[in-house]
């Protein structure tokens, strides 16, 4: 266990709420990812890339520092490979406390919603004539197949994109290119610059490919592709049912 109470920022477990053994598993939450994500990870644990972050974790958080998420791998324990439909792209974690969860946009429960959060809810009320049950509504997506991954997958307390550049990108880059190279159809939703950046430059018509700008207050209304009217969600299930294929339950269990 680790002898620096800062350390369970990063290291704690939630589920069996005690502390894990930085030793026994890199990156922490490698033990509960799907078993279709562990060879990527494994590579990543052992590459140069994965070294450095490691070792700069455990120096900052040394130091004091308080590092978020709990559980940063948590996307890919809820949404195992061979079940991604849709790709949500986010760039890095919430800084604040309790808020960041492992999932791309989302937050814990019982935490006041992020104004990014609350237009993703706009617009899923505007596109489907009918507000969404917020509560666990982007982990009831996960389970059904969308991938909420961040492109940094931890952050300092107080400090947004302090781990932007710190090699987590080529855990999350090697990712998306394997989801883009497969040979299934799947939604890929890229919202700012950021996300949009990421698209190969001959990206494979069997996806979808749907663009808008970022959700956040900054640009969810600007030009030239306002996230609010994008309609993306709707537009995934249409090319979903085009196939044959269920549609993503986007709004979960009808509020009270």
């Amino acid at each position: 266990m680790p002898e620096n109470p800062t350390q369970q920022a990063l290291w704690a477990d939630p589920v069996a709420d005690e502390v894990t053994d930085q030793s026994a598993a890199w990156p922490p939450g490698v033990e509960r990812i799907a078993p279709g994500w562990r060879s990527l990870v494994d590579e990543f644990a052992a590459s140069a890339a994965g070294c450095s972050v490691r070792e700069h974790l455990a120096g900052r958080q040394a130091a004091g520092a308080t590092v978020y998420p709990p559980q940063p791998l948590r996307a890919l324990q809820l949404t195992p490979p061979e079940a991604v439909r849709v790709v949500i792209l986010g760039q890095d974690p919430y800084h604040g406390p309790g808020q960041a969860n492992g999932l791309a946009f989302d937050v814990g429960a019982g935490v006041k919603t992020p104004p990014s959060l609350r237009n993703i809810l706009k617009e899923l009320a505007r596109d489907h004539g009918r507000p969404p049950q917020p509560a666990g509504l982007l982990e009831h997506w996960a389970r059904q197949g969308v991938l909420l991954l961040n492109t940094s997958l931890t952050v300092e307390a107080g400090q947004a994109a302090s781990h932007a550049k710190l090699g987590w990108q080529a855990l999350t880059h090697r990712i998306f290119k394997t989801l883009a190279e497969s040979e299934r159809p799947l939604a890929f939703l890229l919202w700012g610059g950021h996300a949009q950046a990421m698209r190969p430059p001959a990206a494979p018509a069997r996806h979808l490919w749907l663009t808008a700008n970022h959700p956040s207050p900054l640009s969810a209304l600007r030009p030239p592709e306002p996230f609010i009217g994008c309609g993306h969600f709707r537009r995934a299930n249409a090319f979903f049912q085009a196939q044959g294929g269920a549609p993503i339950d986007w709004l979960g269990s009808p509020a009270a």
